[in-house]
């Protein structure tokens, strides 16, 4: 089971604008922010629910390969509200909101590229 995630972005202060935004509609808000003189580099962003951070974002750069992350939304109508969020918050589309059939008969997800392109997903496995 994962504990959490972490990856770098290449602008802190606009991913952090942004995953705030974008994750909102799943019940995620910055839960804590590690400040650069605690790294001993640069500030990490740590979002979540319920008070456990378990998405990371940190500023070190941007890493060579973009990462892929799924977070589970309660039902469709998530999914839906995350991919809307997200693209307004200046997310690209890389799937939009859908039964993905090749995964499962009820596989909805969408999926938006992050401003460092990262792949980042709301599914929902329930059925309707």
């Amino acid at each position: 089971m994962i504990d959490h995630i972490g990856f770098s972005v290449s602008d802190y202060a606009r991913a952090k604008a942004f995953y705030e935004k974008a994750l909102a509609p799943l019940g995620y808000s910055l839960i804590m922010e590690v400040p650069a003189e605690v790294t001993g580099h640069e500030p990490a962003a740590g979002f979540g629910a319920n008070g456990k951070p378990d998405f990371w974002i940190g500023g070190e750069g941007a890493m060579n390969k973009p990462v892929h992350v799924a977070i589970t939304a309660k039902d469709r109508a998530t999914v839906d509200a995350f991919y809307k969020a997200a693209m307004a918050a200046g997310g690209a589309d890389n799937g939009a909101p859908g039964i993905r059939p090749h995964y499962h008969a009820n596989y909805y997800g969408a999926f938006v590229r992050d401003p460092d392109g990262h792949n980042i997903e709301a599914v929902c496995h329930a059925p309707e």
